[in-house]
């Protein structure tokens, strides 16, 4: 197995540029790569296109790179948490394009499997499908309109596990699998970054997620904030 481990943050980053198109794991802010991000402010890497469940909070996630005005253009399925994204789309700062959240994680996984589209119900008879082509299909003995939708094809992916080996082979914890596996799987380029890095043949292959076949770069994080969106609690009695 070719070992797929890189040292440093740069390294990790090699190759990605401004008005490129990434895919980015993660839901809301529970198992988005951190590290990485900061990485891509710090490059001060720009005109970007994002391809992502949300877009982070305000200061936090890739609510940064909206702050330094490192996106160009979003595309997304809930981006409700994040009021300087609300403003740059209002102001027309930000191409903002909203697609329903099953299509948007189905057109990441086309990618990975090598499907060119896909067809979906989703969206159809709404704005999501205006300028698209839409078929008909007998399905289960019921015909509908299915809407024609592409896969992605970003130039890099960039994804967060618990923990991983250095030949790439990825496991999530709890909610953190999310977005994370369809993104890792899409990328011409996917990197990685893990909690905890461990030698090849140190993880039990039956609990592997995402297998290190998706994954052509991997690094271990130095630190996490693992910020809470919406802290929630039950008040007492």
């Amino acid at each position: 197995m070719i070992n797929k481990k890189v040292n440093s943050i740069d390294e990790a980053l090699q190759g990605v540029e401004s008005g490129m198109t990434l895919a980015v794991g993660g839901f809301g802010l529970s198992g988005i790569p951190e590290n990485l991000i900061q990485g891509l402010v710090d490059k001060k890497i720009n005109n970007l296109t994002c391809i992502s469940n949300n877009a982070g909070v305000d200061d936090f996630g890739l609510g940064l790179l909206l702050q330094g005005r490192q996106i160009k253009k979003m595309i997304s399925s809930y981006v409700g948490e994040n009021a300087e994204f609300e403003r740059q789309m209002l102001s027309g700062e930000l191409e903002v394009e909203l697609i329903p959240q099953g299509t948007l994680a189905t057109r990441l996984m086309a990618a990975g499997y090598g499907m060119p589209a896909i067809f979906t119900p989703a969206g159809v008879g709404t704005e999501v499908a205006e300028g698209k082509e839409i078929r008909k299909f007998t399905f289960h003995g019921i015909e509908k309109e299915y809407l024609l939708e592409y896969a992605f094809e970003p130039d890099f992916a960039i994804v967060k596990a618990w923990k991983g080996d250095t030949a790439g082979n990825l496991v999530y914890r709890g909610a953190t699998a999310n977005f994370n596996h369809p993104a890792a799987m899409c990328g011409k380029i996917t990197i990685a970054e893990v909690e905890e890095l461990v030698e090849i043949g140190e993880l039990d292959p039956n609990q592997i997620h995402t297998p290190g076949v998706y994954i052509n770069r991997i690094i271990q994080g130095e630190k996490y904030e693992k910020r809470i969106e919406n802290k929630t609690v039950q008040p007492k009695p």
